[in-house]
């Protein structure tokens, strides 16, 4: 998140004709030439001008639903999510706060917030305005029918630009990728991303991410780092959660207060990454097991080192969270475990349901 910045709404279309000349126009060149006029030049092409059409009525349609969300720390963006007042934003765009200031994109006075319920683990949350009036819900898609290829707008608050649009296509589906820790990120594992051209940077986190008929079919989270620049972003490769997770964790927050079901599968361990005397990361170390999980169940014990999850190794406990977000609870898994003796065996473990707080 940054600092406010500049408002403005920044829309770059293209496809413009070249200017007319006299000649394009009907008028005579001066002198008393009586020559025959150049024709005028040809109008851009049709399918240009659809798609800028195109361009237009989607934004014109899903920006009044975007919000600015100013925290003591920063900024990032957020969508109506009801005539209620609730707003679906990012975990690490509330950070620790509790109460916000909220401006729409159409503008006016900014809005006192509350938080409902932020869900860190998959970096999600929910805060609900009490000024309800003139709100414009967004109208969510299902992102399970996403293509690659597909067209797609970022909007949101990037580097404090109010009311910015990007354009890209969706790049790939169902990626699996790990938030760096740090201040105000909780390092979510993400399942599912949407992997997306469209530039995303500070401040877009939060926003939309949406399709040619105006519906939102994401949520724009994080960026690519490239470490060859130095840990600066990578162009082109943004992340975005998936409407359809980001739904089902807004409603449980909305209904109840807090998620109940994260879907997500767990072992039933706590763990840590052990390294090597090089500080190379060698495996998972259990530090303790849940008394009844699945990996109680299975007899893995506090030392025992988890090596790989179905045949994909586990080298921190970032990979593990990994590999553990391409499953289902209820899933029968083989676990490769190194014991303190230095023997190696593999067990069987039924996942459970990881915990949602």
């Amino acid at each position: 998140m940054l600092a406010a910045g500049v408002a403005a709404v920044l829309v770059t279309s293209g496809g413009c004709a070249p200017a007319a000349s006299p000649a394009a126009t009907g008028s005579q060149p001066s002198g008393g030439d009586t020559g025959t006029p150049a024709p005028p030049p040809p109008p851009p092409p049709v399918t240009t001008v659809a798609e800028e059409q195109a361009y237009e009525r989607v934004i014109t349609q899903v920006l009044p639903s975007i919000v600015q969300i100013n925290t003591a720390g920063g900024l990032g963006s957020g969508v109506v999510y009801d005539t209620r007042g609730h707003i679906l934003t990012n975990a690490h765009v509330v950070g620790k706060a509790t109460s916000f200031e909220v401006t729409l994109a159409t503008g006016g006075k900014p809005r006192q917030a509350k938080l409902v319920a932020s869900y860190p683990l998959g970096d999600l949350a929910v805060i609900r305005v009490s000024d309800t009036n003139g709100l414009n819900p967004a109208t969510f898609g299902d992102s399970g029918k996403l293509k690659v290829g597909q067209i797609v707008l970022a909007m949101g608050n990037p580097l404090g630009l109010s009311g910015s649009v990007t354009n890209g296509i969706i790049s790939a589906l169902g990626r699996t990728v790990t938030e760096p820790q740090g201040e105000g990120s909780p390092g979510a594992t993400i399942t599912n991303a949407i992997q997306t051209s469209a530039a995303i940077n500070p401040g877009n986190s939060g926003g939309a991410l949406t399709n040619m008929t105006g519906e939102v079919i994401g949520v724009p989270t994080l960026a690519a780092i490239n470490p060859d620049l130095g840990g600066g972003a990578a162009p082109g490769i943004g992340f975005a959660i998936p409407s359809t997770t980001a739904k089902d964790v807004a409603d449980q927050i909305i209904k109840y207060g807090k998620v109940t079901n994260s879907r997500r599968a767990a072992l039933g361990v706590r763990v840590n990454t052990v390294v090597a005397p090089d500080g190379r990361p060698v495996g998972v170390g259990v530090a303790m097991v849940e008394p009844g999980g699945g990996a109680a169940k299975a007899g893995i014990k506090a030392g025992d080192v988890i090596l790989s999850v179905e045949g994909k190794p586990t080298p921190t406990a970032a990979a593990l969270s990994e590999v553990l977000a391409t499953l289902k609870p209820g899933r029968q898994v083989k676990v490769e475990l190194l014991s303190p003796d230095g023997r190696t065996r593999t067990v069987a473990v039924t996942l459970g349901t990881l915990a949602s707080g």
